[in-house]
């Protein structure tokens, strides 16, 4: 590479993680092709994107920026996952990789401003994803309407059981 080519992949690597909600670095020596490309596939069906970077050109793209917390994690080969919409994907989708293949190792990552060993990376995998917060916000907002409406509902209902066992007993005495 010369220096013009340096200079544009430093400057493509930082636009990238600038716009990355998190990153995610690890390393998949030891695995073969097919099973990279199985990786690949799986991060794009997320809508995570997935590159091996040179370890002082990417030092070089986050030097001066918040992401410079995480300059030490790339030594020997590193991949990073990325993106822009949603920060759980590429760690979940790591995570899942990770156990079913022994030579994928995850390295660590940055979210907001803050370094993320192995295990901030699992954690941030087991964290819900958008879709299932806003299932579980839109069922809070359901709840107090339908709470609201049964409790209306519940005072008729029980006037009317009262009723319906008074003339029961009525019945029975005539």
């Amino acid at each position: 590479m010369n220096r013009a080519e340096k200079e544009q992949e430093v400057a493509s690597i930082r636009s990238d993680l600038e716009q990355a909600k998190s990153v995610i670095l690890a390393s998949h020596v030891g695995m073969d092709v097919n099973t990279v490309n199985e990786l690949r596939s799986k991060f794009r069906a997320e809508g995570v994107q997935y590159r091996v970077v040179k370890n002082t050109l990417a030092k070089l793209a986050i030097s001066g920026t918040d992401m410079e917390v995480i300059s030490d994690m790339f030594v020997g080969p590193v991949a990073i996952a990325f993106s822009e919409e949603d920060a759980v994907s590429p760690a979940r989708v790591m995570k899942d990789f990770a156990k079913d293949h022994d030579a994928y190792e995850v390295r660590g990552g940055y979210l907001d401003g803050t370094a993320l060993d192995v295990a901030g990376v699992k954690r941030l995998a087991d964290m819900p994803t958008k879709d299932e917060l806003r299932a579980k916000v839109l069922s809070l907002f359901t709840a107090v309407p339908t709470k609201f409406v049964r409790t209306l509902n519940a005072a008729p209902t029980s006037f009317l059981q009262v009723l319906t066992a008074r003339k029961q007993d009525i019945e029975q005495s005539a």
